[in-house]
């Protein structure tokens, strides 16, 4: 069950096979502490990156862009997969991808090459985290909230601690070191999950009811809660991707030093990992949940309109607003599963609303960096970003709405 309280998506479970629940926190624990260090630790090198490849600034542009695209392109592919392999076997594979990346990249001679291996780490990220909420509906039972939680708080802790590390090195090549680091994070989940063949098998969900959207009935594009969350998703993806790839450039440019500016963007991260712990609980909980998005959202509009307009005498304000409004994050992973009965279903709304979502993550970050070179200032860019906060609010409230994206594809037939 989701949660109580009467809220979308609790009539049932479906068939899972058994993973202890000890082994099923650390699984989702390690897996969920990866998808975020490798690239928020990106941003706060970036500048060193670009300079020890004599690179400029439309490869900033490339290598802020990529995650989102990544995501998108490897995200539609991860479902297919799964139901071939089953959702632990592709998890496992994401995750060879991403050692592979988080390995070799910081060594390499070439900005191309570390471009590819970077695609790499976030082609591997990019499977789990499109398939993590359907592993956790699967092998969850009652513990899908707790689940869900330690998910998304440890999404918050890993964005929090990868821009931290840049705190650890110092002097020339440092920023190797500090994308290196997180290899040890990539090893251990490996060497957790992989065991967990075994036990699993092939773990897709089996003798659910009919696929709507595989063609026998009304597409996930059918169903209104769906697009609604697709968007809603979009839109915190954009901003969260552009906040971890520009934020530092913004107060750097407003005067604020290095050390700072990434303090404020591992702010984003802690305040996410709070918001790990309260919202999937409050979805669970409350059976009335349409205005907490745009209450997050208005939280960024006022971080935005701290940054444009008094950026260096209260940044760290301007962070704390901007990482309370990215509880947008959570709110959007945690719908998946709420705002769906079967773990099928479950799994094909994430693997509808996170790669199309994505999109708007990889398109954000660049069109920033066009519009930096082309403007010169940030006043025009956050002026815009506020505008897509507004939108996001406003999308989000019909995504939290109480229905299920089961009921509305069965209706739609």
């Amino acid at each position: 069950m989701v949660g109580t309280g009467g809220n979308a998506g609790t009539r049932a479970d479906g068939p899972r096979l058994t993973v202890p629940f000890g082994v099923a926190v650390v699984a989702v624990f390690l897996a969920a502490l990866n998808l975020r260090p490798a690239i928020a630790s990106l941003g706060v090198v970036i500048a060193d990156i670009t300079e020890h490849f004599g690179a400029g600034g439309a490869t900033a542009g490339i290598l802020t862009a990529l995650p989102g695209f990544c995501f998108a392109l490897f995200g539609i592919a991860a479902v297919p997969l799964a139901r071939r392999i089953g959702l632990t076997a592709t998890m496992c594979v994401g995750m060879v991808i991403s050692l592979i990346g988080v390995g070799l990249r910081p060594w390499v001679g070439h900005i191309w090459v570390f471009i590819l291996l970077t695609g790499f780490v976030v082609a591997g990220i990019a499977v789990a985290n499109i398939l993590l909420p359907a592993w956790i509906k699967r092998h969850g039972g009652r513990h899908i909230v707790m689940l869900t939680t330690t998910y998304t708080a440890v999404l918050g802790l890993g964005g929090a601690l990868g821009p931290l590390s840049a705190l650890l090195f110092d002097g020339p090549g440092a920023w190797q070191w500090i994308l290196f680091l997180w290899v040890f994070a990539a090893a251990a989940q490996l060497l957790l999950w992989l065991p967990l063949l075994r036990r699993t098998g092939n773990d897709f969900p089996r003798g659910t009811p009919p696929e709507p959207g595989a063609g026998r009935g009304p597409r996930l594009w059918r169903s209104p809660t769906a697009v609604a969350l697709m968007l809603f998703f979009g839109m915190q993806s954009m901003n969260a991707y552009i906040q971890m790839g520009w934020l530092p450039t913004m107060l750097i440019d407003a005067g604020v030093d290095l050390g700072r500016a990434s303090v404020a963007v591992s702010l984003l991260g802690l305040t996410g990992l709070l918001g790990g712990l309260v919202v999937p609980t409050l979805i669970a909980r409350f059976r009335r949940f349409e205005l907490f998005p745009p209450l997050f959202a208005l939280l960024s509009v006022c971080g935005y309109l701290g940054v444009m307009l008094a950026p260096a005498q209260a940044w760290f304000l301007w962070a704390l607003l901007l990482g309370l409004g990215g509880f947008c994050f959570p709110t959007a992973l945690a719908l998946i599963p709420s705002r769906t009965v079967s773990p099928e279903i479950t799994a094909r709304l994430s693997g509808f609303v996170q790669p199309i979502g994505y999109l708007f993550a990889g398109v954000g970050p660049l069109l920033v960096g066009a519009a930096y070179d082309a403007l010169g200032g940030w006043t025009v860019i956050l002026m815009v970003l506020i505008l897509t906060a507004v939108f996001m609010g406003a999308i989000g409230f019909r995504a939290a709405r109480n229905h299920t994206v089961d009921d509305e594809l069965a209706a739609a037939a």
